[in-house]
């Protein structure tokens, strides 16, 4: 069997509960709470066993954070990746707290217009471009292995329908991830699969 047909197996996980200092939006990551830390190291043991092979998160601190907590647990090394962080607001960042604001191009891609853009930040199709690239390269960095890695609600909900045939971005909409609940992708020469969203199994 090639290399190619051996499937790679990631496990991407949200990252765990995070509180923020900031009253406006910032590209500081935030902070894990107590219970961030807690989910993040039950998400490393819910993975014994599994003989994962590396971890990699986005370079923002909450993910960082997440993702060190669970490798100091498994065994393993970090990788943190620019490409993995959540999207970029553009000139959003450094303004008062206003979901509405965010929510107003989200839906938008949601609906199927990846080319809706926040100001001066990004549009939906550059979110999957660099989330999309960065997968496939760890998926060839890690054939036949399991890796684990940390990333954010937004991107994963926009780049997995893009990924896997027949998966809408309204699923992935109602179905969003908890911190530190997971999906399970597998990648090989034909392609992706999901094997399973949360605590959903799919694909089998």
């Amino acid at each position: 069997m090639s290399d190619l047909h051996c499937p790679a197996t990631l496990v991407v996980a949200r990252h765990a509960k995070a509180a923020f200092v900031e009253t406006w939006f910032s590209d500081e990551g935030g902070s894990l709470t107590s219970e961030g830390r807690t989910q993040a190291a039950a998400l490393a043991d819910s993975l014994h066993g599994r003989r994962v092979a590396a971890v990699w998160c986005s370079d923002a601190s909450r993910s960082v954070q997440t993702a060190e907590i669970a490798a100091a647990r498994l065994g393993v090394a970090v990788t943190a990746r620019k490409s993995l962080r959540e999207v970029f607001i553009g000139d959003l960042m450094g303004q008062s707290f206003d979901y509405s604001r965010i929510e107003a191009v989200c839906e938008q891609w949601y609906a199927g217009s990846l080319d809706a853009r926040f100001e001066h930040g990004e549009s939906g199709a550059d979110v999957v471009a660099r989330h999309r690239a960065e997968l496939e390269e760890i998926a060839d960095l890690h054939r036949g292995e399991t890796v684990l890695v940390i990333g954010h609600q937004t991107a994963l909900g926009l780049v997995v329908p893009t990924l896997v045939p027949g998966l809408s971005f309204d699923w992935t909409r109602s179905h969003e991830l908890a911190n530190t609940e997971s999906i399970e992708l597998e990648h090989d020469a034909d392609g992706w699969v999901l094997r399973r969203w949360g605590g959903l199994e799919l694909g089998r």
